[in-house]
């Protein structure tokens, strides 16, 4: 069973995570509106600027009409003198300075002609500025009031989170809430779940002692992250089930180097898992706790094959599927993992039941005589 220490550190570290979510959330808003904006001015400093050059382009599309109506002044004025000259040298220095001044007159017309078409472009760009900023207007208008709207709604979320993270503070024994508060301000969380025998946070893998603590409910750190260490069965991937309905049992090996077998009544232990194991003309005899998986005693040698040389051990025992290596027996040393341990006893209900069934049917239809 969970401690209620442990269980208000799983409520205070969700209240952290919402509150932590929501405070950027209203962090970020202003700024989603600011980026907008920035873009509105943007689009604002475009349309200035293509009004300035339709206004800059009108400007000179008049300096040259100005400078045409002043060439032509000029001509009129040196085709009047042109009827008072004597001289035939007069009369030509005069037509040239028309000649010079009606070339003037097509080079500004020219330039006005290159403003009229330049016109037609520029219109078509503060046309399409004035549309763009008429919907980033209207955009941001709506990001503006869709942001006071969440600001509002995550202040009242945020009043709520703050509350639940004060009443499970309150819950939680002051020496390990600071050890929490130590551990989130460095690692970002304070607390971790463990699953498969390892910290769901960090990734290391725990002893079998320290997991087995874990699910029984005890208090426990991480000693790679220093997290809180927290099971939730609900989320341990449970071992496959052998089933009577969908697929019988296997039947266990006649002639095997290893095996498992259950012992209701061992040397006045009770209940315990027996792992036997063949190797190099001798055998080898393990023994566990059924309920925590405990090794008990030490690892007892013999002489010949298991069968032989623990045959008393093994004559009113329950055999069970599969068997392990020494050497995975040796390194999980005093205790059987969890899932180990969990798989053992489910093969132990499946052959239990098996029995049972096999006593139904003899009973049922007993050997012709």
């Amino acid at each position: 069973m969970m401690l209620p220490d442990v269980q208000n550190l799983i409520e205070l570290q969700q209240a952290d995570r919402e509150v932590l979510r929501l405070k950027e959330e209203i962090a970020a808003l202003p700024k989603r509106v600011a980026a907008i904006e920035e873009k509105l001015a943007g689009t604002k400093a475009l349309l200035e600027n293509a009004k300035t050059a339709v206004k800059a382009d009108e400007a000179n599309r008049r300096k040259y009409e100005t400078a045409i109506k002043d060439v032509q002044q000029k001509i009129s004025k040196y085709r009047d003198l042109s009827l008072e000259v004597k001289t035939n040298e007069q009369y030509r220095a005069l037509m040239h300075e028309i000649q010079f001044a009606e070339q003037d007159i097509r080079a500004n017309e020219d330039k006005i002609l290159e403003l009229m078409v330049a016109a037609e472009a520029r219109e078509k760009s503060v046309k399409a500025a004035e549309l763009e900023l008429k919907a980033e207007m209207a955009e941001i208008e709506k990001e503006k009031t869709e942001a006071r709207e969440r600001t509002v709604e995550d202040e009242k979320q945020l009043a709520e989170w703050n509350a639940k993270r004060d009443k499970a503070r309150a819950g939680v024994n002051p020496d390990l809430l600071r050890h929490y508060d130590r551990v989130s301000k460095f690692r970002g969380s304070g607390l971790s779940e463990v699953r498969d025998q390892k910290c769901l946070t960090c990734q290391v893998m725990l002893r079998p002692q320290t997991y087995n603590d874990v699910r029984s409910g005890q208090m426990v750190i991480c000693e790679s992250c220093q997290r809180v260490l927290y099971y939730n069965p609900a989320n341990e991937i449970a071992p496959e089930r052998p089933s009577l309905t969908a697929k019988r049992r296997a039947r266990p090996k006649i002639h095997i180097d290893k095996a498992w077998f259950y012992r209701p009544d061992f040397e006045g232990l009770g209940e315990a898992f027996l792992a036997f194991v063949n190797a190099q003309g001798s055998s080898s005899r393990r023994v566990y706790d059924a309920h925590t998986g405990r090794k008990v005693g030490d690892t007892e040698f013999q002489p010949g094959e298991f069968t032989t040389a623990f045959a008393d051990d093994i004559r009113s025992a329950i055999r069970l599927k599969g068997g392990l290596e020494e050497q995975q027996l040796d390194e999980w040393a005093e205790e059987l993992p969890m899932v180990i341990l969990d798989e053992l006893n489910a093969d132990l209900k499946v052959a239990r039941a098996e029995k049972s069934h096999l006593a139904s049917e003899t009973s049922r239809h007993p050997a012709a005589s």
